[in-house]
């Protein structure tokens, strides 16, 4: 079977835009859910529908990858995930260390989508003596002192980084020194590599505050339309008092 070391996705050698290559696992996700339904085709505006783009940005993505669709028919659902898949390299094995083993570090090791998206959790690493040897997952945590190791004979070429911020950046460096050229970010901190080296960044408190900001902002929308109610109210009475030179008008002589 072949491994990351060896193989990467052709999506740059190919010209795939960035932005197209971020919306195909959206895609996968849509496709996956459709193919366990038995769902054999899907027109591009219910594929879209569930996965949040519009249609012409979908079918734009999928020109890309060579995939049209047929009028009137859609698109085949199978043979798309194979394809997206087949993109994202999904088809082949991607050994993965997950480095930092606390709770998050172990609820990602206990993850059971890595496996059934091509990625295989090859090993977990820990810094603390005391987790040496203590199954997590079914795995065996194995100390940070062979890290470098462990990525040799494992073929690794992604690392997942769970780590305190303060241990991140060293953590980092020695990935990359021994081989690592993609990177999963979990802790909180920006983290420097080299040219060729890419890293993903997930930051769960900077998405709750993105959310605490959009939270807010809906509830003083809400008390300004709130406060707004009754002055429209109050000012609709004293139009109706008002002639068109704003005055009380006169009662007219018969």
């Amino acid at each position: 079977m072949a491994t990351g070391r060896t193989h990467r996705p052709a999506t740059r050698s190919r010209g795939i835009p960035e932005a197209t290559v971020a919306r195909l696992p959206l895609y996968l996700r849509a496709l996956t859910a459709l193919s366990e339904r038995s769902v054999p085709t899907v027109s591009s505006e219910e594929l879209a529908a569930a996965a949040g783009v519009n249609s012409a940005k979908l079918r734009k993505d999928f020109s890309y990858l060579g995939s049209y669709g047929t009028r009137g028919v859609g698109y085949d659902v199978e043979y798309l995930v194979y394809q997206i898949s087949r993109e994202l390299g999904l088809t082949q094995d991607w050994p993965v260390v997950i480095v930092g083993i606390g709770n998050l570090g172990a609820a990602l090791a206990n993850y059971g989508g890595f496996a059934s998206r091509g990625f295989r959790v090859a090993a977990l690493i820990d810094a603390d003596p005391a987790m040496a040897g203590k199954p997590v997952a079914g795995i065996p945590v194995q100390h940070a002192d062979e890290l470098e190791k462990i990525v040799e004979d494992n073929g690794v070429s992604i690392g997942v980084i769970a780590t305190p911020a303060g241990a991140a950046q060293p953590v980092c460096d020695r990935l990359v020194a021994a081989g690592v050229t993609s990177i999963l970010n979990f802790a909180p901190t920006v983290l420097t590599v080299p040219d060729g080296v890419d890293v993903r960044k997930v930051d769960l408190s900077i998405e709750l505050q993105i959310l605490a900001f959009h939270e807010q902002r809906k509830a003083g929308e809400e008390r300004a339309a709130q406060e707004a109610g009754p002055v429209a109210a109050t000012r609709g009475k004293q139009s109706a008092k008002q002639g068109p030179d704003g005055d009380v008008p006169a009662v007219m002589p018969a």
